[in-house]
Order: C-alpha cells, then sequence, then structure tokens
C-alpha cells in the first residue's frame, strides 16, 4: 500500500523522507478506527491510514502543510478532516490512532528557522509537550506511534513511558526509531 501512494511534495513543506516512510509503514500496520495524524506534513500517514479505512483527521501547525495534506489525500482517493493546530490546541474529541513525527532536532536560534525540524532545547520540548498531553485525546482502545532519533535519547522515552520499539533505521549519524504505547490490544 505505501509504495502505491501518489505524494507531491509542496514548497515549505518537510519534504518526506527516512522517517516519514518508517513511520508511514509502521501506520500501514497498527492503525485502526479514528486515527490523528499529527503534524501531518503531506499527509503520507494520515493517507495510509484512511485507505486502511481509518477516519482520519490530518492536522499541522502549518496552514501550506494542511493545504499540501489535502492536495495528496484527494490524488489518492482519500477523505479526511483537516485542522490546523498546535498539537492538540484545536483538537476535539478521541482517537483510537495517534501517529506523530515530531520535529527532533535541536533549536537553531536563526530568523526563519523550519518548524518542521525544530524540536525545541535538546530536541526534547515538541515530543516532551506531546507525551505530556497525548493522554488526554486517547480512546480506551489505542496505540500511539511516536517517530523519534538517537539525537534526542529515544532509549529514555522507551524507558520511562513503557514504548515499544517496532522499527528503527540506522544511519551514520543517527538512528531513528518508531515507538509504540498502546492499551492492550495488540
Amino acid at each position: 500500500m505505501l509504495d502505491e501512494i501518489k505524494l507531491k511534495v509542496c514548497a515549505s513543506v518537510y519534504r518526506p523522507s527516512e522517517d516519514s516512510y518508517l513511520i508511514a509503514g509502521q501506520a500501514e500496520k497498527y492503525a485502526f478506527g479514528r486515527v490523528l495524524d499529527l503534524g501531518t506534513g503531506t499527509g503520507i500517514s494520515g493517507i495510509v491510514s484512511a485507505l486502511k479505512g481509518c477516519d482520519v483527521t490530518f492536522a499541522d501547525i502549518d496552514e501550506k502543510a494542511i493545504e499540501c495534506a489535502k492536495r495528496n489525500a484527494k490524488a489518492n482517493r482519500v477523505t479526511g478532516n483537516f485542522i490546523k493546530s498546535d498539537m492538540f490546541e484545536s483538537i476535539d474529541g478521541k482517537f483510537n490512532t495517534i501517529i506523530f513525527n515530531p520535529p527532533y532536532l535541536e533549536s537553531v536560534k536563526v530568523p526563519g528557522r523550519d518548524i518542521a525540524l525544530d524540536g525545541g532545547t535538546k530536541g526534547r520540548e515538541i515530543i516532551d509537550r506531546f507525551l505530556q498531553e497525548y493522554s488526554m485525546f486517547v480512546e480506551p482502545k489505542h496505540v500511539i506511534l511516536l517517530l523519534e532519533s538517537s539525537i534526542n535519547s529515544y532509549e529514555d522515552d522507551v524507558e520511562h513511558h513503557n514504548f515499544e520499539v517496532v522499527a528503527k533505521e540506522h544511519f551514520f549519524f543517527e538512528e531513528i526509531a518508531v515507538l509504540k504505547i498502546s492499551s492492550g490490544i495488540y
């Protein structure tokens, strides 16, 4: 399914890379029910989930990303709800699946910084905010898929938040991993 998706890259929207495909592959395996694709970018994980028959909400802080995800969803003949939201700020309801590929690089204090890459102090601000907030938006039966990197010590979240590593890929400068936590249905 993932290799059949048509994706157009949009100006100033994070270009799908190894991390995008790694987490989208796990969405293909684990997503079910009502899905929130948080930080959707081009919409790749949400599109995969919608193709599985899930009811998808595509959310991003960047209006250009929302428009890009809409175009890509239409090109793949899927529908969903599209919401501009800073993390969970404009999100209503609860979800069976939340998929999040956050910015995880350490902040660079320069004008015009790329919000798709800037994870704040030590690359953890956005991840830590997600970990504090997501539990208010999940159904009793749920799965969370979160992409992290060795750059921001994903191993600590595995240990402290009871995440399971369901996929990882090693590069010369980092290892990326998809972490899964669920309500015990998997």
